[in-house]
């Protein structure tokens, strides 16, 4: 089910108010699990897992946010229809 413009970006802009707040405090609530149970790792090891967290929860989203700074061509009236 493809999403309408208006609707993509209504939806990126609450993933981006909302949802990432969110995430940072789980990912920081996560890594902190990392730390009690087997101490700091490594500084390569902690960048490495940053970066998977980051990639395996946006990775997902990536439809949502793809053309949503573009002109909305789903809106007829826009004036970019054929003459």
């Amino acid at each position: 089910m493809a999403l309408r413009h208006k609707t993509r970006k209504r939806l990126s802009l609450l993933i981006l108010v909302v949802g990432l707040p969110l995430y940072i405090v789980l990912v920081g609530g996560i890594m902190g699990l990392v730390y009690d149970r087997f101490g700091q790792p490594p500084l390569l090891i902690e960048l490495l897992l940053y970066i998977v967290l980051g990639v395996v929860a946006f990775f997902p989203l990536k439809p949502v946010f793809l053309g949503t700074s573009r002109e909305d061509t789903d809106d007829p009236a826009d004036g970019a229809g054929p003459d």
